[in-house]
């Protein structure tokens, strides 16, 4: 597989090798050890979730408290989606800018999104269905949103809002300098400080 680094430092889109032949496609999607080679300690696996979305469908802009966060390996196994990763750290230099990856069943693409980053996509196609591996389990109160319409942000959807379907839950979210202000977002600092914890964890 390949392996690049996304122009969100934390982040990185993962393109599979496929072997094809006329009984179909088989292929590695995850490899704990060419993730940690970068990364600098392996992805610790503690839940999986699948999303089946129609067409239009936005789900996001999700993060958890640092630490422990909540990093995610996702991969699209029906459709099409566009994921986008979002530097919500502030202090970084990258502070409120995004990049993305196309997740199909053509490329069978994955992106890995660390701990502290936001994360939201949108489906393409109806049944799109998207599987995450987590690092950490879901704590409710450590969870937080971002209005993934909002304008600071300004993610670059391939639809019309009024063609976007978003949860109340997503809508009603802060925008980035609310969110800031309410003391919401991890800073750039407590996420070096984590990496580091678990960098150092895997060297012993």
């Amino acid at each position: 597989m390949e392996i690049r680094e996304l122009s969100i430092s934390g982040s990185y889109e993962i393109t599979p090798k496929q072997f094809g032949d006329d009984r179909g496609v088989f292929l590695e999607w995850y490899r704990f050890d060419k993730l940690a080679e970068l990364v600098g300690h392996p992805l610790e696996l503690k839940q999986a979730n699948t999303s089946v979305s129609k067409k239009g469908v936005v789900r996001g802009i999700h993060f958890a408290d640092v630490p422990p966060s909540q990093a995610k390996y996702v991969t699209c196994t029906r459709g099409a989606v566009i994921d986008f990763v979002i530097d919500i750290r502030v202090g970084s230099p990258t502070f409120g800018q995004w990049d993305k990856v196309l997740l199909d069943t053509t490329d069978r693409r994955a992106i890995y999104i660390s701990e502290g980053l936001g994360h939201c996509f949108v489906a393409l196609e109806d049944d799109s269905t998207v599987s995450y591996l987590c690092s950490e389990t879901y704590n409710a109160p450590r969870e937080h949103g971002i209005n993934p319409l909002c304008k600071e942000v300004a993610l670059e959807f391939p639809f019309p809002e009024s063609e976007l379907l978003l949860s109340p839950k997503d809508t009603d979210a802060p925008g980035l300098s609310e969110a800031k202000e309410q003391g919401l977002l991890p800073t750039l600092e407590a996420w070096q400080a984590f990496q580091n914890e678990l960098n150092n964890k895997a060297g012993q």
